[in-house]
């Protein structure tokens, strides 16, 4: 998939993960950079246990008119999964030709903890034989090599960028507004080695 998703059509980008992982950040910042691009933009966010570490979803469409924040099944145009087998139980959104881009973690369920649970041993290989077009992120240690764990969600929408049409002083501009003051090099690091990973 090259760039340009955004022209001449409705995009839809699902990002599904567990509570704490940046989602909503994540979400908020995609949405952001689509309104200053001049988009109309919906967004729908499914927060479920997230206090617990329970999924987290968020839908964000954009086009030049969008009438609904939910991506109909089958019409994601990129999955954006920070946990592995969150991504696998959401494949069957994603549009045919669609592309996929997928934490390497695993998260087993807080909720899950003491009981006889069944964490799916080959997510990303189960992944890369339904979607041809699969980036797999060790997302955790380029996070830890960049110095700050907290630093996922922009290095997701570093992956995502190159999927978009939108220049990167807009990304640069609404990140570093949105970040925790003191964490904008770094963060903005983070998207970099993001769409570096994307693109190799």
């Amino acid at each position: 998939m090259s760039g340009g998703l955004t022209d001449g059509k409705i995009a839809g980008i699902l990002m599904v993960g567990v509570g704490g992982q940046g989602i909503i950040l994540a979400s908020d910042v995609l949405a952001q950079v689509a309104m200053e691009a001049g988009l109309d933009v919906k967004k729908s966010e499914v927060h479920g246990m997230s206090q617990r570490g329970g999924t987290v979803s968020s839908h964000v469409r954009f086009g030049a008119r969008v009438w609904s924040p939910m991506i109909p099944e089958g019409g994601v145009d990129v999955l954006l999964a920070f946990e592995q087998a969150e991504g696998l139980r959401a494949l069957h959104e994603l549009a045919p030709g669609g592309r996929a881009i997928v934490s390497r973690q695993q998260i087993i369920p807080p909720i899950a903890a003491g009981k006889q649970f069944s964490y799916p041993a080959d997510a990303i290989a189960q992944i890369a034989a339904r979607c041809p077009d699969l980036i797999a992120i060790d997302a955790q240690a380029e996070c830890r090599a960049l110095g700050n764990e907290k630093m996922l969600s922009v290095l997701f929408l570093g992956a995502l960028a190159p999927s978009l049409a939108f220049p990167e002083s807009l990304w640069r501009k609404v990140i570093l507004a949105r970040v925790p003051r003191g964490t904008e090099e770094g963060n903005w690091a983070a998207f970099q080695r993001g769409r570096a990973l994307a693109t190799a």
